[in-house]
């Protein structure tokens, strides 16, 4: 099964040298949790054209540095992409910034929160439980970096993953077919303090000191990734 990520944002370049670009974090996740796709990657953000959703057989939207009320060129292509995909029933995953541009363009409410930052590894508590959940847990720890928040999920949405900070982390589409978190299961711990540590400056150090002691907490995102992609190959 051939996956397509349409890559709306890359490792920031100060990074790239250590970590490299951003569509291989996605393979080796799923390859450490053991689903194997077939991968392409389209790098919208750079002007790849958009290829057409309804002929593909699977769509991952990666994070980027932009936010939904940008004016880049690619975004509104990107919404008509998103809306053809969810109509075509074409299984649909975004992470972070690819789950806010998904609420945005089915109808939701997204910004730039007043909380700030969250970065490092957040627990969000289980508000339901889609089919694709396999599990008891009561909560998941997964890293995260974003300012940027679903503040109101589309009417389409099903919130399955919360918590105080950010209520609406993860939403399960009512067709069944589409999916999207607010968190990264593909950051490693290595990936995760890098990324903390370069905003220092732009976040307080408090909570750049408090990201880095987070990855002490037990990650779940093998487990969370392994179940996305049982969700987008099923």
């Amino acid at each position: 099964m051939k996956l397509t990520i349409i890559q709306t944002g890359d490792v920031p370049a100060a990074l790239r040298p250590r970590f490299g670009p951003y569509p291989p974090m996605f393979s080796r996740m799923f390859e450490a949790a053991g689903v194997a796709f077939d991968y392409e990657a389209v790098p919208v953000c750079d002007g790849a054209a958009f290829p057409e959703p309804a002929q593909l057989e699977a769509i991952l939207i990666t994070g980027s540095a932009a936010g939904v009320y940008d004016d880049f060129a690619w975004l509104a292509p990107l919404r008509a992409f998103i809306r053809r995909a969810y109509a075509a029933d074409t299984p649909m995953l975004g992470i972070c910034f690819g789950h806010q541009i998904m609420a945005d363009a089915l109808g939701g409410d997204v910004r730039k929160s007043d909380k700030g930052w969250g970065l490092g590894r957040h627990t969000y508590g289980i508000a339901s439980r889609p089919p694709f959940l396999a599990t008891d847990l009561p909560e998941l720890a997964i890293a995260c970096s974003h300012q940027d928040q679903v503040i109101t999920p589309p009417a389409e949405a099903e919130v399955f993953l919360a918590s105080r900070f950010t209520p609406n982390a993860g939403l399960a589409y009512r067709n069944g077919r589409a999916l999207s978190l607010q968190p990264h299961p593909e950051f490693d711990d290595d990936y995760t303090v890098a990324l903390a540590e370069l905003r220092r400056g732009k976040a307080p150090d408090e909570l750049i000191d408090t990201a880095l002691a987070s990855v002490a907490t037990p990650s779940h995102s093998r487990d969370v990734a392994g179940w996305l992609g049982n969700f987008l190959s099923r």
